[in-house]
């Protein structure tokens, strides 16, 4: 049963965290593949200068819209990035999602990944994650709580430590500590130390942060 909308109805920040510990599933044909969500990343309204929703009219439709749908780019004409819209129309923010842990159709995700299966790339970073489920501009739009293309609530406890930081490889609000990740995940895409050198997912590249800083125990989880 994917989440319900209400999950997304929420600031980007809050939703962002709370997908950790989330499967993210992809159906397409007879292929399912799906990974748990271990890092992702919050964009804010205008304020956020990092966001589309301050640089990027063409997405204001979507940006600008009900949270719970799917907003799918081209970035730099070569990765597609998947993000989820959050909160209520009107109020802009969506939550990338960088990295997965691999948990249902690994030898599908690995064929188009053309990696072992077993990789910890397999599904870390953001243009790998659509790479391995098969995702492409056609799920834009797409609603995320029901169709081929969802989300699911944990499927265990939410026993793991979350932290943040500042988010990868970013010029624009580089300040602002919008990246979290399941403390000690393989998959996470980069540690603290290589965020500042990844390639970006959004902007140019971004100068280094501070060091990560703890959120709390992962065990709460909000539908509401």
């Amino acid at each position: 049963m994917p989440l319900p909308r209400r999950f997304y109805l929420r600031p980007a920040r809050a939703v962002a965290r709370d997908l950790l510990g989330c499967t993210l599933v992809s159906r397409r044909g007879r292929a399912i593949t799906a990974g748990r969500i271990v890092e992702a990343e919050a964009y804010l309204g205008p304020e956020d200068k990092a966001s589309h929703a301050a640089f990027r009219p063409g997405s204001r439709s979507v940006f600008y819209g009900e949270g719970g749908i799917a907003y799918v780019y081209l970035n730099y004409g070569v990765h597609y990035l998947l993000n989820a819209i959050a909160g209520p129309v009107g109020r802009p923010g969506c939550v990338l999602i960088r990295a997965l842990e691999p948990v249902l159709g690994l030898a599908t995700m690995a064929r188009r990944r053309r990696v072992a299966r077993d990789s910890p790339r397999l599904a870390s970073g953001p243009g790998n994650v659509t790479r391995a489920l098969g995702i492409t501009l056609a799920e834009h739009g797409a609603d995320l709580s029901a169709g081929r293309l969802t989300i699911e609530p944990p499927d265990r406890p939410r026993d793991f430590r979350i932290a943040s930081g500042p988010r990868v490889g970013i010029t624009r609000s580089a300040e602002l500590r919008l990246r979290f990740w399941i403390v000690g995940n393989r998959f996470v895409s980069a540690s603290p130390a290589e965020a500042s050198r990844r390639s970006p997912a959004c902007g140019g590249r971004g100068r280094a942060g501070s060091p990560p800083r703890p959120v709390a125990s992962g065990r709460r989880f909000a539908t509401d």
